[in-house]
Protein backbone atom coordinates (compact mmCIF):
# COMPACT_ATOMS: atom_id res chain seq x y z
CA UNK A 1 0.00 0.00 0.00
CA UNK A 2 0.54 3.51 -0.63
CA UNK A 3 1.91 5.71 1.96
CA UNK A 4 -0.32 8.48 3.80
CA UNK A 5 -0.89 11.47 1.26
CA UNK A 6 -0.01 14.17 3.61
CA UNK A 7 2.83 14.73 4.86
CA UNK A 8 2.33 15.96 8.01
CA UNK A 9 -0.24 12.89 8.98
CA UNK A 10 0.96 10.90 11.92
CA UNK A 11 -0.14 7.65 11.23
CA UNK A 12 -1.11 4.81 13.61
CA UNK A 13 -2.27 2.45 10.89
CA UNK A 14 0.40 -0.56 9.97
CA UNK A 15 1.92 -0.50 7.12
CA UNK A 16 3.37 -3.20 4.68
CA UNK A 17 7.18 -2.25 4.44
CA UNK A 18 7.90 -3.48 0.87
CA UNK A 19 5.26 -1.60 -0.36
CA UNK A 20 5.80 1.99 0.89
CA UNK A 21 6.49 4.31 -1.99
CA UNK A 22 9.54 5.82 -1.18
CA UNK A 23 9.96 8.34 -4.11
CA UNK A 24 6.94 9.30 -1.87
CA UNK A 25 8.06 9.52 1.19
CA UNK A 26 11.23 11.99 -0.05
CA UNK A 27 9.32 14.28 -1.94
CA UNK A 28 7.29 14.74 1.01
CA UNK A 29 10.04 15.50 3.12
CA UNK A 30 12.51 17.29 0.87
CA UNK A 31 9.21 19.98 0.39
CA UNK A 32 8.96 20.30 4.53
CA UNK A 33 13.37 20.79 4.48
CA UNK A 34 13.07 23.02 2.06
CA UNK A 35 10.36 26.05 3.72
CA UNK A 36 12.13 25.06 6.91
CA UNK A 37 15.39 26.40 4.94
CA UNK A 38 13.32 29.88 4.07
CA UNK A 39 11.93 30.01 7.20
CA UNK A 40 15.56 30.18 8.65
CA UNK A 41 16.31 32.90 5.98
CA UNK A 42 13.97 34.75 6.91
CA UNK A 43 14.54 34.49 10.86
CA UNK A 44 10.89 33.19 11.45
CA UNK A 45 11.72 30.63 14.34
CA UNK A 46 8.70 29.89 15.18
CA UNK A 47 7.39 28.78 11.92
CA UNK A 48 10.40 26.87 11.67
CA UNK A 49 9.69 25.42 15.34
CA UNK A 50 6.21 24.05 13.43
CA UNK A 51 7.65 22.72 10.33
CA UNK A 52 10.23 20.73 12.21
CA UNK A 53 7.38 19.39 14.17
CA UNK A 54 5.05 18.76 11.24
CA UNK A 55 8.22 17.01 9.98
CA UNK A 56 8.79 14.62 12.99
CA UNK A 57 5.58 13.96 13.39
CA UNK A 58 4.64 13.06 9.86
CA UNK A 59 4.80 8.74 8.51
CA UNK A 60 7.41 10.07 5.49
CA UNK A 61 10.20 11.57 8.16
CA UNK A 62 9.53 8.34 10.45
CA UNK A 63 9.91 5.60 7.61
CA UNK A 64 13.04 7.36 5.83
CA UNK A 65 14.28 7.58 9.42
CA UNK A 66 14.15 3.70 9.95
CA UNK A 67 15.01 2.95 6.73
CA UNK A 68 18.25 5.07 7.37
CA UNK A 69 19.44 2.72 10.23
CA UNK A 70 18.88 -0.19 8.88
CA UNK A 71 20.64 -0.08 5.50
CA UNK A 72 23.76 1.51 7.29
CA UNK A 73 26.51 -0.57 7.95
CA UNK A 74 25.68 -0.21 11.70
CA UNK A 75 22.26 -2.17 10.95
CA UNK A 76 23.45 -5.51 12.51
CA UNK A 77 24.86 -3.65 15.62
CA UNK A 78 22.46 -3.48 18.78
CA UNK A 79 22.48 -0.85 21.69
CA UNK A 80 22.27 -2.22 25.21
CA UNK A 81 18.88 -3.49 24.46
CA UNK A 82 20.24 -6.52 22.37
CA UNK A 83 17.57 -5.10 19.88
CA UNK A 84 17.87 -5.05 16.11
CA UNK A 85 14.86 -4.67 13.21
CA UNK A 86 15.75 -6.95 10.64
CA UNK A 87 12.47 -7.82 9.32
CA UNK A 88 10.24 -6.21 7.27
CA UNK A 89 7.61 -5.94 10.65
CA UNK A 90 9.92 -4.90 13.11
CA UNK A 91 10.51 -1.51 10.47
CA UNK A 92 7.22 -1.11 9.93
CA UNK A 93 6.57 -1.43 14.21
CA UNK A 94 9.23 0.71 14.71
CA UNK A 95 8.40 3.96 12.81
CA UNK A 96 5.31 3.59 14.44
CA UNK A 97 7.07 3.52 18.09
CA UNK A 98 9.45 6.90 17.04
CA UNK A 99 7.50 9.01 19.32
CA UNK A 100 8.44 11.97 21.64
CA UNK A 101 5.70 10.76 23.67
CA UNK A 102 6.94 8.65 26.93
CA UNK A 103 10.68 8.69 24.89
CA UNK A 104 13.38 7.87 27.24
CA UNK A 105 17.03 7.07 25.31
CA UNK A 106 18.79 4.13 26.77
CA UNK A 107 22.00 4.46 27.62
CA UNK A 108 25.18 3.86 25.31
CA UNK A 109 27.24 0.41 24.59
CA UNK A 110 30.92 1.70 25.27
CA UNK A 111 32.87 -0.19 23.23
CA UNK A 112 36.57 0.97 22.07
CA UNK A 113 38.56 0.96 18.68
CA UNK A 114 41.74 1.29 17.52
CA UNK A 115 43.41 4.40 16.74
CA UNK A 116 45.95 5.59 14.16
CA UNK A 117 48.74 6.27 16.82
CA UNK A 118 48.01 2.76 18.62
CA UNK A 119 45.52 4.29 20.84
CA UNK A 120 42.20 3.35 21.77
CA UNK A 121 39.17 5.91 21.02
CA UNK A 122 35.96 5.57 23.13
CA UNK A 123 32.50 4.64 20.49
CA UNK A 124 29.18 4.95 22.29
CA UNK A 125 26.47 2.62 20.52
CA UNK A 126 22.95 3.59 20.96
CA UNK A 127 20.12 1.37 20.07
CA UNK A 128 18.18 1.29 17.11
CA UNK A 129 15.11 3.17 18.58
CA UNK A 130 17.63 6.50 19.67
CA UNK A 131 19.51 6.33 16.72
CA UNK A 132 15.97 6.23 14.49
CA UNK A 133 15.05 9.32 16.79
CA UNK A 134 18.54 10.92 16.15
CA UNK A 135 17.69 10.65 11.96
CA UNK A 136 14.64 11.63 12.38
CA UNK A 137 14.78 15.07 13.95
CA UNK A 138 18.27 15.36 12.00
CA UNK A 139 15.84 15.61 8.89
CA UNK A 140 14.60 18.63 10.29
CA UNK A 141 18.02 19.83 11.82
CA UNK A 142 20.18 19.57 8.89
CA UNK A 143 18.36 21.93 6.73
CA UNK A 144 19.01 24.74 9.45
CA UNK A 145 21.97 23.77 9.85
CA UNK A 146 23.21 24.11 6.24
CA UNK A 147 21.97 27.67 6.62
CA UNK A 148 23.57 28.82 9.69
CA UNK A 149 27.21 27.08 9.55
CA UNK A 150 30.19 28.52 8.29
CA UNK A 151 30.89 29.26 4.59
CA UNK A 152 33.93 27.58 4.79
CA UNK A 153 33.01 24.70 7.18
CA UNK A 154 33.81 21.44 5.12
CA UNK A 155 33.49 18.24 7.84
CA UNK A 156 30.31 16.53 7.94
CA UNK A 157 28.12 18.15 5.58
CA UNK A 158 26.16 16.66 2.43
CA UNK A 159 28.24 17.84 -0.79
CA UNK A 160 31.00 18.62 0.54
CA UNK A 161 34.07 17.26 1.15
CA UNK A 162 37.86 17.51 2.45
CA UNK A 163 38.94 18.13 -1.38
CA UNK A 164 36.84 21.45 -1.37
CA UNK A 165 38.85 22.22 2.38
CA UNK A 166 41.72 21.31 -0.03
CA UNK A 167 40.80 23.77 -2.81
CA UNK A 168 39.98 26.70 -0.58
CA UNK A 169 43.55 26.23 1.00
CA UNK A 170 45.10 26.51 -2.77
CA UNK A 171 42.60 30.06 -2.94
CA UNK A 172 43.37 32.03 -0.28
CA UNK A 173 47.19 30.93 -0.17
CA UNK A 174 48.80 30.50 -3.65
CA UNK A 175 49.12 33.94 -4.77
CA UNK A 176 51.87 36.09 -4.08
CA UNK A 177 50.31 38.12 -1.71
CA UNK A 178 48.67 36.03 -0.22
CA UNK A 179 49.08 35.84 3.69
CA UNK A 180 51.80 34.03 4.73
CA UNK A 181 50.96 32.95 8.55
CA UNK A 182 48.80 29.90 9.59
CA UNK A 183 47.35 29.16 12.73
CA UNK A 184 47.39 25.15 12.82
CA UNK A 185 44.02 24.71 15.50
CA UNK A 186 42.70 21.61 17.09
CA UNK A 187 39.69 20.92 19.49
CA UNK A 188 40.48 19.16 22.14
CA UNK A 189 38.47 16.34 22.55
CA UNK A 190 35.65 18.69 20.19
CA UNK A 191 32.98 15.92 20.45
CA UNK A 192 33.20 14.89 23.99
CA UNK A 193 32.96 18.35 25.84
CA UNK A 194 31.14 20.68 24.13
CA UNK A 195 28.60 22.71 26.45
CA UNK A 196 25.10 20.56 27.40
CA UNK A 197 23.85 23.93 28.45
CA UNK A 198 24.78 25.43 25.46
CA UNK A 199 23.14 23.38 23.22
CA UNK A 200 19.72 23.11 24.88
CA UNK A 201 19.96 27.31 24.64
CA UNK A 202 21.68 27.42 20.92
CA UNK A 203 20.70 24.06 19.22
CA UNK A 204 16.81 24.78 17.72
CA UNK A 205 15.39 21.22 17.96
CA UNK A 206 13.07 19.92 20.54
CA UNK A 207 14.80 20.67 23.68
CA UNK A 208 13.40 17.13 25.39
CA UNK A 209 14.49 14.76 23.36
CA UNK A 210 17.90 16.61 22.86
CA UNK A 211 18.31 16.78 26.63
CA UNK A 212 17.22 12.61 26.48
CA UNK A 213 20.15 11.99 24.68
CA UNK A 214 22.64 14.17 26.48
CA UNK A 215 21.81 12.86 29.52
CA UNK A 216 21.56 9.15 29.08
CA UNK A 217 24.85 8.04 29.94
CA UNK A 218 26.70 5.04 29.30
CA UNK A 219 27.18 1.61 29.94
CA UNK A 220 30.73 0.11 30.43
CA UNK A 221 31.24 -3.46 32.12
CA UNK A 222 27.66 -3.30 33.64
CA UNK A 223 28.14 0.17 35.30
CA UNK A 224 26.16 3.07 34.01
CA UNK A 225 27.91 6.43 33.97
CA UNK A 226 26.98 9.41 33.49
CA UNK A 227 28.05 12.10 30.56
CA UNK A 228 28.75 15.63 31.89
CA UNK A 229 29.87 17.20 28.24
CA UNK A 230 29.52 16.66 24.61
CA UNK A 231 27.27 15.65 21.79
CA UNK A 232 25.66 12.48 21.81
CA UNK A 233 28.55 9.70 21.18
CA UNK A 234 28.11 7.11 18.17
CA UNK A 235 24.85 9.36 16.83
CA UNK A 236 24.11 9.89 13.36
CA UNK A 237 23.24 13.52 14.57
CA UNK A 238 26.63 14.58 16.78
CA UNK A 239 28.67 16.10 13.82
CA UNK A 240 25.76 17.88 12.94
CA UNK A 241 25.20 19.21 16.39
CA UNK A 242 28.69 19.79 16.58
CA UNK A 243 29.19 21.91 12.86
CA UNK A 244 26.10 24.06 14.71
CA UNK A 245 28.24 24.70 17.75
CA UNK A 246 31.00 25.79 15.77
CA UNK A 247 29.08 28.14 13.43
CA UNK A 248 30.02 31.67 13.96
CA UNK A 249 33.36 31.55 14.64
CA UNK A 250 34.10 32.65 10.78
CA UNK A 251 31.53 35.31 11.05
CA UNK A 252 33.49 36.77 14.09
CA UNK A 253 36.77 36.95 12.45
CA UNK A 254 34.64 38.69 9.76
CA UNK A 255 33.10 41.19 12.06
CA UNK A 256 36.79 41.49 13.80
CA UNK A 257 38.90 41.37 10.83
CA UNK A 258 37.01 42.46 7.80
CA UNK A 259 34.67 40.85 5.08
CA UNK A 260 35.69 39.12 2.32
CA UNK A 261 35.62 42.19 0.16
CA UNK A 262 36.70 44.97 2.38
CA UNK A 263 39.47 47.18 3.14
CA UNK A 264 40.40 45.23 6.82
CA UNK A 265 39.75 42.26 4.79
CA UNK A 266 42.71 43.00 3.02
CA UNK A 267 44.62 44.46 5.15
CA UNK A 268 44.75 41.67 7.93
CA UNK A 269 43.97 38.81 5.41
CA UNK A 270 42.36 36.91 7.85
CA UNK A 271 40.40 33.64 6.42
CA UNK A 272 39.43 30.05 7.85
CA UNK A 273 39.20 26.62 6.51
CA UNK A 274 37.28 24.34 8.93
CA UNK A 275 36.84 20.45 8.60
CA UNK A 276 34.92 19.44 11.66
CA UNK A 277 37.40 19.60 14.68
CA UNK A 278 40.67 20.78 12.46
CA UNK A 279 40.83 23.96 11.08
CA UNK A 280 43.34 26.77 9.97
CA UNK A 281 43.29 29.96 10.04
CA UNK A 282 45.27 32.69 7.92
CA UNK A 283 47.20 35.93 9.16
CA UNK A 284 49.03 38.80 7.69
CA UNK A 285 51.83 38.24 11.01
CA UNK A 286 52.45 35.93 13.14
CA UNK A 287 51.87 38.68 15.80
CA UNK A 288 48.18 39.03 14.30
CA UNK A 289 47.75 35.19 14.73
CA UNK A 290 49.44 35.07 18.79
CA UNK A 291 47.82 38.42 20.21
CA UNK A 292 44.32 38.99 18.59
CA UNK A 293 43.02 35.98 16.61
CA UNK A 294 44.08 32.93 18.88
CA UNK A 295 42.65 34.51 22.02
CA UNK A 296 39.16 35.38 19.96
CA UNK A 297 39.11 31.58 19.19
CA UNK A 298 40.10 30.46 22.41
CA UNK A 299 37.38 32.65 24.12
CA UNK A 300 35.06 31.43 21.24
CA UNK A 301 35.35 28.00 22.07
CA UNK A 302 35.47 28.37 25.97
CA UNK A 303 31.84 29.76 25.98
CA UNK A 304 30.83 26.38 24.05
CA UNK A 305 32.93 24.30 26.89
CA UNK A 306 35.53 23.93 24.41
CA UNK A 307 39.52 24.68 23.91
CA UNK A 308 42.73 25.01 21.64
CA UNK A 309 44.37 21.64 21.82
CA UNK A 310 48.23 22.87 23.19
CA UNK A 311 50.24 20.08 21.37
CA UNK A 312 48.66 20.53 18.04
CA UNK A 313 47.79 23.98 18.08
CA UNK A 314 51.00 26.37 16.43
CA UNK A 315 51.54 29.04 14.17
CA UNK A 316 53.75 28.28 11.24
CA UNK A 317 55.01 30.28 7.90
CA UNK A 318 54.00 29.06 4.85
CA UNK A 319 57.63 28.38 3.64
CA UNK A 320 57.44 26.26 6.24
CA UNK A 321 54.37 24.40 5.41
CA UNK A 322 51.50 22.11 7.53
CA UNK A 323 49.90 19.40 7.58
CA UNK A 324 45.75 19.83 7.04
CA UNK A 325 43.76 16.83 6.49
CA UNK A 326 46.29 14.35 5.17
CA UNK A 327 48.39 16.59 2.99
CA UNK A 328 50.99 18.69 3.17
CA UNK A 329 50.48 22.77 2.18
CA UNK A 330 53.86 24.61 1.40
CA UNK A 331 55.05 27.18 -0.89
CA UNK A 332 58.39 26.32 -2.39
CA UNK A 333 60.18 29.47 -4.07
CA UNK A 334 56.89 31.49 -3.83
CA UNK A 335 54.99 28.54 -5.48
CA UNK A 336 52.58 26.80 -3.97
CA UNK A 337 51.97 22.85 -3.62
CA UNK A 338 49.75 20.42 -1.94
CA UNK A 339 50.63 16.99 -1.71
CA UNK A 340 50.28 14.05 0.31
CA UNK A 341 51.67 14.28 3.94
CA UNK A 342 54.85 12.68 4.97
CA UNK A 343 52.54 11.11 7.77
CA UNK A 344 50.02 10.40 5.59
CA UNK A 345 52.23 8.20 3.19
CA UNK A 346 53.65 6.20 6.16
CA UNK A 347 50.15 5.49 7.90
CA UNK A 348 49.22 4.26 4.80
CA UNK A 349 52.40 2.15 3.94
CA UNK A 350 51.77 0.92 7.11
CA UNK A 351 48.39 0.24 6.70
CA UNK A 352 49.84 -1.93 3.55
CA UNK A 353 52.02 -4.06 5.20
CA UNK A 354 49.94 -4.87 8.09
CA UNK A 355 47.49 -6.85 5.44
CA UNK A 356 50.29 -8.71 3.89
CA UNK A 357 51.97 -9.82 7.29
CA UNK A 358 48.75 -10.78 7.94
CA UNK A 359 48.16 -12.88 4.69
CA UNK A 360 51.50 -14.99 5.14
CA UNK A 361 50.12 -17.83 3.21
CA UNK A 362 46.92 -16.50 1.54
CA UNK A 363 46.50 -17.36 -2.22
CA UNK A 364 47.89 -14.80 -4.39
CA UNK A 365 44.81 -13.59 -5.82
CA UNK A 366 43.09 -13.25 -2.27
CA UNK A 367 45.76 -10.84 -1.32
CA UNK A 368 45.67 -8.68 -4.22
CA UNK A 369 41.53 -8.25 -3.59
CA UNK A 370 42.32 -7.33 0.05
CA UNK A 371 45.09 -4.89 -1.14
CA UNK A 372 43.54 -2.90 -4.58
CA UNK A 373 40.70 -1.49 -2.38
CA UNK A 374 42.45 0.09 0.09
CA UNK A 375 45.53 1.72 -2.40
CA UNK A 376 42.64 2.59 -4.72
CA UNK A 377 40.97 4.27 -2.06
CA UNK A 378 43.98 5.89 -1.22
CA UNK A 379 44.49 6.84 -4.28
CA UNK A 380 41.54 8.54 -5.21
CA UNK A 381 41.75 10.34 -2.13
CA UNK A 382 44.95 12.05 -3.15
CA UNK A 383 43.54 12.62 -6.74
CA UNK A 384 43.06 16.19 -6.16
CA UNK A 385 46.18 16.94 -5.20
CA UNK A 386 50.58 17.84 -6.82
CA UNK A 387 50.66 13.77 -5.71
CA UNK A 388 52.11 11.97 -9.27
CA UNK A 389 56.09 11.66 -7.18
CA UNK A 390 53.83 10.24 -4.09
CA UNK A 391 52.10 8.04 -5.96
CA UNK A 392 55.24 6.31 -8.01
CA UNK A 393 56.59 6.13 -4.39
CA UNK A 394 54.33 3.56 -3.07
CA UNK A 395 53.85 1.95 -6.19
CA UNK A 396 57.84 1.42 -5.69
CA UNK A 397 57.52 0.55 -1.78
CA UNK A 398 54.65 -1.96 -2.06
CA UNK A 399 56.07 -3.91 -5.44
CA UNK A 400 59.20 -4.41 -2.91
CA UNK A 401 57.11 -5.37 0.23
CA UNK A 402 54.96 -7.94 -2.19
CA UNK A 403 58.30 -9.15 -4.01
CA UNK A 404 59.84 -9.93 0.29
CA UNK A 405 56.31 -11.53 0.81
CA UNK A 406 57.10 -13.97 -2.29
CA UNK A 407 60.56 -15.04 -1.31
CA UNK A 408 59.37 -15.83 2.60
CA UNK A 409 57.09 -18.17 0.72
CA UNK A 410 59.91 -19.84 -1.49
CA UNK A 411 63.00 -19.32 0.21
CA UNK A 412 64.87 -21.74 -1.57
CA UNK A 413 63.96 -20.58 -5.29
CA UNK A 414 65.28 -18.60 -7.17
CA UNK A 415 64.62 -15.10 -8.21
CA UNK A 416 63.71 -15.63 -12.29
CA UNK A 417 61.49 -18.83 -10.48
CA UNK A 418 59.36 -16.24 -8.20
CA UNK A 419 59.27 -13.56 -10.81
CA UNK A 420 57.21 -16.11 -13.37
CA UNK A 421 55.41 -17.32 -10.94
CA UNK A 422 53.90 -14.04 -9.02
CA UNK A 423 54.82 -11.03 -11.06
CA UNK A 424 53.81 -11.34 -15.10
CA UNK A 425 54.48 -9.13 -17.67
CA UNK A 426 51.17 -7.34 -19.44
CA UNK A 427 50.96 -4.98 -22.67
CA UNK A 428 54.41 -3.14 -22.04
CA UNK A 429 54.26 -3.60 -18.06
CA UNK A 430 56.94 -5.99 -16.82
CA UNK A 431 57.09 -6.95 -13.15
CA UNK A 432 53.14 -6.94 -12.47
CA UNK A 433 51.69 -8.76 -9.80
CA UNK A 434 48.99 -10.63 -10.71
CA UNK A 435 47.29 -13.83 -10.69
CA UNK A 436 44.73 -15.93 -12.03
CA UNK A 437 41.70 -16.30 -9.32
CA UNK A 438 39.24 -19.03 -8.67
CA UNK A 439 36.08 -19.16 -10.27
CA UNK A 440 33.45 -17.87 -8.01
CA UNK A 441 29.53 -18.03 -7.92
CA UNK A 442 29.64 -14.17 -9.48
CA UNK A 443 32.22 -15.27 -11.83
CA UNK A 444 32.10 -18.27 -12.93
CA UNK A 445 35.05 -18.39 -14.98
CA UNK A 446 38.61 -17.90 -13.92
CA UNK A 447 40.02 -14.99 -14.85
CA UNK A 448 43.58 -12.75 -14.39
CA UNK A 449 43.73 -10.15 -11.67
CA UNK A 450 46.72 -7.16 -10.67
CA UNK A 451 47.27 -5.23 -8.43
CA UNK A 452 46.42 -1.91 -8.77
CA UNK A 453 48.91 0.89 -9.17
CA UNK A 454 48.43 4.20 -7.55
CA UNK A 455 50.01 6.30 -10.01
CA UNK A 456 47.62 4.57 -12.88
CA UNK A 457 44.84 7.31 -10.96
CA UNK A 458 44.79 10.41 -12.91
CA UNK A 459 45.32 13.73 -10.93
CA UNK A 460 42.33 15.83 -11.05
CA UNK A 461 41.50 18.89 -10.42
CA UNK A 462 39.08 19.34 -8.24
CA UNK A 463 36.03 22.12 -8.77
CA UNK A 464 35.37 23.63 -5.25
CA UNK A 465 31.72 23.94 -3.92
CA UNK A 466 30.42 27.53 -3.45
CA UNK A 467 30.47 28.78 -0.09
CA UNK A 468 26.51 29.73 -0.56
CA UNK A 469 25.29 26.24 -1.45
CA UNK A 470 22.80 24.53 0.32
CA UNK A 471 21.34 21.26 -0.91
CA UNK A 472 17.86 21.65 1.10
CA UNK A 473 17.06 24.82 -0.95
CA UNK A 474 15.70 24.52 -4.07
CA UNK A 475 17.27 26.86 -5.88
CA UNK A 476 20.01 25.12 -5.43
CA UNK A 477 18.86 21.65 -6.64
CA UNK A 478 20.11 21.71 -10.31
CA UNK A 479 23.52 22.95 -9.00
CA UNK A 480 23.86 20.18 -6.58
CA UNK A 481 22.59 17.49 -9.40
CA UNK A 482 24.67 18.51 -11.79
CA UNK A 483 28.28 18.43 -8.98
CA UNK A 484 27.21 14.86 -8.32
CA UNK A 485 26.43 13.80 -12.03
CA UNK A 486 30.22 14.72 -12.93
CA UNK A 487 31.45 13.21 -10.01
CA UNK A 488 30.10 9.84 -10.93
CA UNK A 489 31.11 10.29 -14.47
CA UNK A 490 34.72 11.07 -13.29
CA UNK A 491 35.26 8.13 -11.38
CA UNK A 492 34.88 4.18 -12.66
CA UNK A 493 32.52 2.90 -9.63
CA UNK A 494 30.36 6.13 -10.35
CA UNK A 495 30.24 5.24 -13.99
CA UNK A 496 29.07 2.08 -13.28
CA UNK A 497 26.47 3.27 -10.91
CA UNK A 498 25.11 5.26 -13.51
CA UNK A 499 25.11 2.00 -16.22
CA UNK A 500 23.32 0.26 -13.57
CA UNK A 501 20.68 2.95 -13.21
CA UNK A 502 20.70 3.31 -16.99
CA UNK A 503 19.59 -0.16 -17.81
CA UNK A 504 17.01 -0.18 -14.50
CA UNK A 505 15.24 2.52 -16.72
CA UNK A 506 15.40 -0.07 -19.71
CA UNK A 507 17.47 2.62 -21.22
CA UNK A 508 14.31 5.40 -21.13
CA UNK A 509 14.26 8.95 -19.63
CA UNK A 510 11.97 8.79 -16.68
CA UNK A 511 10.14 12.16 -17.77
CA UNK A 512 9.21 11.35 -21.23
CA UNK A 513 9.46 7.57 -21.52
CA UNK A 514 12.15 7.72 -24.74
CA UNK A 515 15.31 6.83 -25.62
CA UNK A 516 18.49 7.89 -23.82
CA UNK A 517 21.49 8.08 -25.81
CA UNK A 518 25.24 9.14 -26.28
CA UNK A 519 24.02 11.90 -28.52
CA UNK A 520 20.73 13.19 -26.44
CA UNK A 521 23.22 13.62 -23.28
CA UNK A 522 21.84 12.90 -19.89
CA UNK A 523 21.49 14.44 -16.40
CA UNK A 524 20.52 13.20 -12.95
CA UNK A 525 17.29 13.97 -11.09
CA UNK A 526 17.78 13.58 -7.12
CA UNK A 527 14.87 13.06 -5.39
CA UNK A 528 16.64 13.96 -2.00
CA UNK A 529 19.84 15.86 -0.38
CA UNK A 530 20.45 12.42 1.46
CA UNK A 531 22.07 10.60 -2.17
CA UNK A 532 24.80 12.92 -1.74
CA UNK A 533 26.04 11.26 0.96
CA UNK A 534 25.44 7.63 -0.21
CA UNK A 535 28.39 6.02 -2.35
CA UNK A 536 25.58 4.75 -4.54
CA UNK A 537 22.01 6.36 -6.21
CA UNK A 538 19.40 4.13 -5.41
CA UNK A 539 16.27 4.20 -7.40
CA UNK A 540 14.31 6.14 -4.91
CA UNK A 541 16.92 8.55 -4.68
CA UNK A 542 17.98 9.55 -8.42
CA UNK A 543 16.66 9.02 -11.97
CA UNK A 544 17.91 9.43 -15.53
CA UNK A 545 16.69 12.34 -17.79
CA UNK A 546 16.80 13.88 -20.95
CA UNK A 547 18.79 17.26 -20.35
CA UNK A 548 15.54 19.10 -21.81
CA UNK A 549 13.68 17.42 -19.48
CA UNK A 550 15.16 18.24 -16.75
CA UNK A 551 15.04 21.57 -17.23
CA UNK A 552 11.24 20.98 -17.19
CA UNK A 553 10.91 19.18 -13.69
CA UNK A 554 12.97 22.14 -12.62
CA UNK A 555 10.75 25.15 -13.94
CA UNK A 556 7.53 23.28 -12.56
CA UNK A 557 9.33 22.60 -9.47
CA UNK A 558 6.54 23.73 -6.42
CA UNK A 559 7.24 27.08 -5.22
CA UNK A 560 8.16 27.32 -1.56
CA UNK A 561 5.76 29.08 0.96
Amino acid sequence: MNVPTKTCASSNALVDWPEIDWAKCNQQIKRLQARIVKATQEGRWGKVNTLQWLLTHSFSGRAIAVKRVTENKGKRTSGVDKVLWSTPMAKSRAALSLSRRNYKPLPLKRVYIPKQNGKLRSLGIPTMKDRAMQALHLLALQPIAETTVNRNAYGFRPGRSTADAREQCHTILARRTSPQWILEGDIKACFDNISHPWLLANIPMDKKVLQGWLKAGYIETNRLFPTEGGTPQGGIISPTLANMTLAGLERELENRFGGKTTNRASKFKVNCVMYADDFIITGISKELLESEIKPLVENFLATRGMELSPEKTKITHIDEGFDFLGWNVRKYDGKLLIKPSMKNVKAFLSKVREVVKLHPSANQANLIRQLNPIIQGWANYHKVAVSKKSFVRVDNEIWHLLWRWAKRRHPNKPNHWITRKYFKSTGLRNGVFMAISTATKLNRKPKWVKLVLASDTKIQRHVKIKGDANPFDPRWETYFEDRYGLKLWNEPKGRGILLNLWRNQEGLCSYCGQRITKESGWKIHLASPLALKTGGVPRSHGVLMHPLCHKLIHSQTWQVV
